[in-house]
């Protein structure tokens, strides 16, 4: 899935911010509690204000990443 993650991040470079939480790291736990964490993987689509606008969890295609993306955008 990061080859994947990566190369949407590199396109849409500027337009969204990708944040990359460790699972293992203690340093980003109140964040997970706050979103709910639970499964890797889980991809979460924000508004600017923090607000989660979707919870994905498990594998996703990249074309249905990138249709996901470019609705939110719109």
């Amino acid at each position: 899935m990061a080859p994947m993650v990566h190369g949407l991040e590199a396109e849409y470079s500027g337009r969204v911010k990708f944040t990359y939480l460790d699972a293992d790291d203690p340093n980003t736990d109140s964040f997970q509690r706050t979103l709910g964490f639970a499964y890797q993987p889980e991809f979460y689509i924000l508004d600017a204000d923090g607000n989660v606008l979707k919870k994905l969890i498990g594998h996703i295609s990249e074309e249905e990443f990138r249709g996901l993306l470019n609705s939110y955008l719109q």
